[in-house]
């Protein structure tokens, strides 16, 4: 066999590893950085799961959707757009396809929520002449991540009185920020050098500094507690109760930034899962005509578990789907509503974890992602042997190949570490139960759940190219 033989089956047998800005001409690459900059944007106006969701309600009413709940079958025989929200943390769209919903849909799953710190119901006191805010982590964080760092506060308040009020301090430049503090190194060496990391920072450590002045004189107690509760009241009307039926949650307070000397990657807070959530929702607002329905499903609640009503184990799908049954004059019925649902084809928008140049060791590199190779396509999640995976089938994996591979989206394959060095899921296995076939696929990040993540603005824009494509098979 000669050298040219040889290069010639290396290349046929070979799988090919393709860096994305390889290949990308000049108005292909301004096109990624365009789109990365309207994505920045809404990932500095979507830092809770709440916000994200009115982002996306703002941007489906823009694009001409309508609310599925206020139609009646009469009225929407026109009507091929729209979108449902549930609990104003559950968001869906829909474009209605050609074919009738009984034959499937073409769906992405994403979620809005990202690890973070929650105020609790009683957060209020004071130790020391300072005033505090007691919090509990919210999701998988890394605690050491979230000390010293300037914090945002962003909630909603239901009053004694009913009403609804909603504060975002600590964005704005102007705001005031609020911070966990850390130990010096000069006295850490006793209290924390020898320990583990999870005995050194500690849950109930991960307090608010809030303020510092008195209310009153120095005779009355609680005057620090006080300095802190007085401005909440005297610019929201919010006394001391009224946190109990509060969701406020503290979030860095920089905005998304780009990285490196080239700009060629983004940091920021809540690209896990923000970065599916937008792409996948671009990629619906760009398909006008899709043969299937096409579905873009946006859940809460996927960092502790998807549980809850709002979460992937709820019955918000089911009843987005006999909403759609019931809209387009088709059977409501409970089989209807089963072969709707086993006949779709469902992507599990989410991210993988990219091999990190200084922590080579916990990846197994002829399967780890890499940044800037393209959309991930994930097979299994889960720890050790695959438990809490759905583990797509070789068919529904071919097929997605396909769809990427015709449609010139440069992808990659990757997993969630080396095989019993940790591991984690995704929404797939709760879709997977409705007997659709499902793929966990998104962009590689590196530092996932951190404050500031980082993603390639390359694979952010392959990720949506891939959505797109994917919205616009038939099927057949």
């Amino acid at each position: 066999m000669d050298n040219t033989q040889f290069k010639k089956i290396k290349k046929t047998l070979f799988k090919k590893e393709r860096l994305v800005f390889d290949h990308l001409n000049k108005n292909q690459k301004a096109g990624v950085f365009k789109f990365n900059e309207q994505y920045k944007q809404f990932l500095n106006q979507s830092k809770t799961e709440r916000k994200a969701a009115l982002q996306i309600i703002q941007a489906a009413k823009a694009k001409g959707f309508v609310d599925i709940d206020t139609l009646t079958t009469n009225q929407s025989s026109h009507i091929k757009k729209v979108y449902k929200v549930f609990q104003g943390r559950c968001v869906a769209l829909a474009v209605i396809g050609k074919e009738p919903l009984i034959s499937g849909a073409n769906l992405i799953a994403s979620h809005l929520d990202s690890p973070r710190l929650d105020l609790k119901q009683n957060p209020v006191y004071e130790d020391l002449s300072m005033g505090l805010m007691k919090t509990h982590y919210y999701g998988g964080i890394r605690k050491y991540h979230w000390l010293a760092l300037p914090l945002a506060l962003h909630g909603t308040i239901i009053t004694s009185d009913n009403k609804t009020i909603d504060i975002t301090i600590g964005d704005h430049p102007d705001d005031p920020v609020f911070t966990v503090t850390d130990l010096l190194p000069h006295l850490a060496g006793k209290i924390q050098a020898d320990k583990k990391i999870s005995d050194v920072f500690q849950g109930e450590k991960l307090n608010l500094i809030s303020g510092s002045i008195p209310l009153g004189n120095d005779k009355e107690k609680d005057r620090f507690k006080l300095g802190v509760l007085n401005p909440l009241y005297e610019k929201y009307g919010l006394t001391e109760e009224d946190f109990i039926s509060a969701e406020i949650e503290a979030v860095p307070a920089e905005k998304a930034r780009d990285v490196g000397f080239d700009r060629s990657m983004i940091g920021s807070y809540g690209q896990d899962d923000r970065v599916c959530v937008y792409t996948s929702l671009e990629a619906l607002l760009d398909t006008p005509s899709p043969h299937k329905t096409a579905i873009a499903l946006f859940f809460d609640k996927e960092e502790i578990g998807s549980e809850g009503n709002s979460g992937a184990k709820s019955s918000f799908l089911e009843d987005l789907m006999s909403d759609l049954l019931f809209i387009n004059g088709q059977d409501t019925g409970n089989r209807s509503l089963r072969k709707a649902l086993i006949n779709s084809s469902c992507l599990s928008a989410d991210v993988n974890a990219a091999m990190d140049p200084d922590f080579k060791e916990v990846h197994e590199a002829m399967n780890a992602a890499k940044l800037g190779f393209g959309v991930c396509m994930t097979k299994f999640t889960g720890v050790a042997g695959k438990s809490g995976s759905s583990d797509a089938s070789a068919e529904f994996v071919g097929k997605i190949r396909q769809i990427f591979n015709t449609n010139k989206i440069i992808w990659q394959t990757g997993e969630l570490g080396k095989i019993d060095q940790g591991g984690g899921g995704t929404v797939a296995k709760f879709l997977a139960k409705f007997g659709m076939n499902v793929l966990d696929c998104g962009p590689a990040l590196l530092s996932m759940h951190s404050p500031f993540e980082i993603s390639s603005k390359a694979d952010v824009y392959m990720t949506f190219l891939g959505y797109k494509a994917f919205y616009a098979d038939n099927g057949k």
